[in-house]
């Protein structure tokens, strides 16, 4: 059997063409409480990624959100739709749609791999002889072909992981939620995972929610981030247009006529302060202007540049900047 047959397991029902438009995910005023404790205020936003990476710290309702989202609350206020469906409404038909790996282990003592993962697909609503096909099939997809007869309690965390990823691909789901789906693992574990990850989202086999407190993990899969705080949506951004938005912070050492350089970079477009210290210069980089294009005008200037200090806005300091955020919408 091989490995590659597993893109059957993401192929879309016939009755889900209407569903590719965006948005994936529509948060219309979504609240959600906790007796007299508010655990979600007013949630709004519309999430149309390939993979959307999920973050806040400790408390801020990222569980909450997905398992409402799954149905394990009911909103207090507002709503969700997913691909269009209503959470409060079309439970069943969202229900269909996605596949969910819980940050916890929750297995069924003394069942194989192929067991398990075939009696999830089977949940999920396919017939007995699809969820064996496609209970092997989604094993071998992540590596657990010659381990699936194997029980799951004998395997490692690392392969308890997988099993709960094929699992969660197994009925071919057209949103992923994984939640912490690294957490525990050695590196060549974790390596292994993301490019399991990065290979869903790229091969069109599932839109993706990652829920993580490793800023790494989003950064490395996603294209889109949701920052919760308190509750509250603090951030939502599109990653790749956020770093383009960023300004680029230089510190240039160089040996030679400064002033003559900085003239020259000011003219190609770049904003610039000279420093106390002759040889050193700071420059703001504008996105249209690249790396190479100073060292172009040092060698024009013949000024040699000794040092050069780069620093790009990460994931971290997206991150950072939403934790200093006020409460309020997106």
């Amino acid at each position: 059997m091989s490995q590659r047959r597993v893109i059957a397991v993401g192929a879309p029902a016939p009755s889900d063409s209407q569903d590719s438009a965006p948005p994936v995910i529509e948060l219309d005023g979504l609240g959600v409480r906790f007796g007299r404790r508010q655990i979600l205020t007013d949630l709004r936003s519309r999430m149309s990624g390939r993979a959307i990476g999920l973050l806040g710290p400790n408390g801020s309702g990222k569980t909450t959100l997905i398992h409402t989202l799954l149905g394990f609350h009911a909103p207090s206020s507002g709503t969700a739709r997913i691909f269009g469906r209503d959470i409060r409404t079309e439970a069943r038909a969202v229900r269909e749609r996605i596949g969910y790996m819980p940050e916890n282990e929750s297995f069924i003592a003394g069942m194989t791999a192929v067991g398990l993962v075939r009696y999830m697909a089977e949940l999920s609503g396919l017939p007995p002889r699809a969820a064996t096909e496609r209970a092997h099939e989604a094993l071998f997809y992540v590596g657990l072909g010659e381990a699936r007869y194997r029980k799951v309690e004998t395997f490692s965390l690392g392969m308890k992981q997988l099993v709960k990823l094929a699992q969660a691909i197994v009925h071919a789901p057209k949103l992923l939620f994984l939640d912490e789906p690294t957490n525990g693992l050695d590196p060549p574990a974790r390596q292994r995972m993301i490019r399991l990850i990065r290979e869903i989202r790229e091969g069109g086999i599932a839109r993706i929610i990652l829920s993580s407190h490793l800023l790494r993990d989003v950064e490395e899969c996603c294209e889109e981030v949701v920052i919760l705080k308190e509750g509250r949506l603090v951030t939502y951004a599109n990653l790749e247009e956020e770093r383009r938005g960023n300004r680029r912070f230089l510190l240039i050492e160089m040996r030679g006529d400064h002033a003559t350089f900085a003239d020259a970079i000011g003219r190609l477009g770049c904003e610039y302060a000279l420093q106390p210290d002759p040889r050193k210069i700071k420059v703001v980089l504008p996105p249209q202007i690249e790396i190479r294009d100073l060292y172009t005008i040092a060698a024009e200037q013949r000024v040699q540049i000794r040092r050069l200090d780069y620093r790009r806005d990460s994931l971290q300091d997206i991150f950072m900047k939403a934790m200093e955020t006020s409460h309020g919408g997106v």
